[in-house]
């Protein structure tokens, strides 16, 4: 732990947006594989900004050598952070039946369809709702509690990173 404090900031912050993202996409797939809840489409958009958000910790982490860069490198991470927070809360908004979401993954129904084409839609419509909950923890939901820690992470990160503009 010692040598990762002789790092920059922002190159430290960049292994916390890696490890962050990073077990939160874990859980994901641990709920996926193990506890066998399988995602929806709302799921699958909430894990590739975590995804981001890991590759360009790894790249603030990597980039210790120029602070500047591992900061632009930062500020995306933090922005995808922020941005699988946004859709979380979207998703959970779906579930809890704040608002409509899409079509595709919510299970409802076209009006004024032929009988081929309603036919056609239920043979092709996908087998996991996006407004159903699977699971919850104290009332919320996975989505729900992504876009809970999601927020705390970036919002973390982004003051973290705020110190360092600060001290130049």
């Amino acid at each position: 732990m010692a040598a990762t404090q002789r790092l920059p900031l922002p190159s430290q912050l960049g292994l916390v947006a890696l490890l962050g993202s990073g077990l939160m996409l874990g859980a994901a797939l641990f709920f996926q594989y193990v506890m066998g809840f399988p995602p929806c489409e709302m799921c699958h958009w909430q894990r590739w900004p975590h995804i981001v958000a890991m590759v360009a910790g790894l790249a603030a982490f990597a980039s210790s050598g120029q602070p500047r860069l591992a900061t632009w490198f930062m500020v995306l991470a933090i922005a995808a952070i922020a941005v699988t927070s946004a859709i979380g809360i979207f998703h959970a908004g779906v579930e809890y039946r704040w608002w409509a979401g899409p079509q595709s993954c919510t299970g409802t129904i076209p009006t004024g369809l032929s009988p081929e084409e309603l036919k056609k839609h239920l043979f092709g419509a996908k087998m996991v709702r996006c407004d159903a909950i699977v699971w919850s923890l104290f009332g919320i939901s996975m989505a729900g509690w992504n876009a809970i820690l999601s927020a705390i992470l970036a919002v973390g990160l982004a003051s973290g990173l705020s110190r360092t503009a600060r001290t130049r």
